[in-house]
């Protein structure tokens, strides 16, 4: 895929966000810090670039079948906002605890929604249900190549606007993001250094690493939901890529998130889910050491990746005692 041909693609849909140097945040770190912000995206996330870059490539009898998908909410409302504008009927099956706003969002772009089960692996099975009765293509949410090279235009951004890069910080879940954004970055400059965080109960990736092969785990609640869910198994591509291609891996607290989405509020007048925040989480809590042998080398950039989310949480937002 060419990553060109990639990045003008996605941006018939998704917007070049903000790099926001963080002056406070740089004191604090000991080096330049930078907010990519991804919670400014047209649809709430980063998710957007991916369902672009995918759907896009769509045949045009796969685009009058239409295509169904699973999320927790963002990716959903991603492949709902390109279906729209592409005129592609789309079903979206997401867990019984999807956040109200991600839920409003897809359905006010004119996608089916299914409530399927109290997991994000049932919503997913209904997902392949659908796919393999009703012939609709599935847009996979993370393990799909041109997927991956969405997320990664991510990269080319951050490197347009910050030549002395030396290191991004980027939520990892499923591993889409993660593996878009570091080969992409990796492309045009291998010492760019990769750091991926992930929830403490949502850290599927990190302890299928550990496994050396792609596992299960039971699903936790988490104010970090958008990270909730499988790898898949099999897994087909992000598991390779983030195992060979992120350079180390944080996990960070309920707590520490809940600091962070506070931080972002109180502190910068942005609304970040706790997804979104777990890179600036791990900053906060001081889980960001510098990069190894080489004290304040460049500076780096922490990928703020969604925010999508309700006014009942955010209102309940304060930084946790403990």
């Amino acid at each position: 895929m060419d990553p060109a041909a990639t990045r003008s693609s996605v941006a018939r849909f998704a917007q070049h966000t903000p790099l926001f140097h963080d002056v406070e945040l740089s004191e604090r770190y000991g080096g330049p810090v930078h907010l990519k912000l991804e919670c400014l995206q047209v649809t709430g996330s980063f998710k957007v670039r991916g369902a672009a870059a995918r759907m896009l490539a769509l045949a045009p009898d796969e685009r009058r079948q239409g295509v169904v998908t699973c999320s927790s909410g963002n990716h959903g409302r991603a492949v709902s906002y390109v279906a729209r504008h592409l005129e592609v009927p789309a079903t979206i099956c997401v867990p019984e605890w999807v956040d109200p706003v991600k839920l409003e969002a897809i359905q006010r772009n004119g996608a089916e929604v299914i409530l399927a089960g109290g997991t994000y692996d049932e919503a997913e099975a209904r997902a392949q249900e659908i796919h393999r009765s009703d012939g609709r293509t599935y847009i996979h949410p993370f393990d799909d190549p041109l997927v991956i090279a969405g997320q990664g235009t991510i990269s080319a951004e951050i490197l347009d606007d910050l030549p002395t890069l030396s290191r991004i910080v980027v939520p990892l879940s499923g591993g889409g993001l993660a593996a878009g954004v570091a080969q992409a970055a990796k492309a045009v400059n291998p010492d760019v250094w990769i750091t991926a965080v992930s929830a403490e109960r949502a850290n599927v990736m990190v302890r299928s690493l550990e496994a050396g092969r792609p596992i299960e785990v039971v699903e936790e609640p988490t104010v970090a939901s958008a990270l909730s869910g499988g790898i898949g198994i099999p897994n087909h591509h992000t598991f390779e890529m983030v195992r060979d291609l992120v350079d180390e891996h944080v996990v960070v607290s309920e707590n520490e998130i809940l600091r962070a989405m506070a931080f972002a509020v109180n502190q910068r007048s942005l609304i970040v889910e706790g997804g979104g925040a777990v890179g600036l989480a791990a900053l906060l809590a001081a889980k960001l050491p510098g990069r190894p042998g080489e004290a304040g080398a460049g500076a780096t950039a922490i990928i703020l990746s969604g925010g999508n989310i309700s006014l009942a949480d955010l209102a309940a937002l304060s930084p946790p005692s403990a």
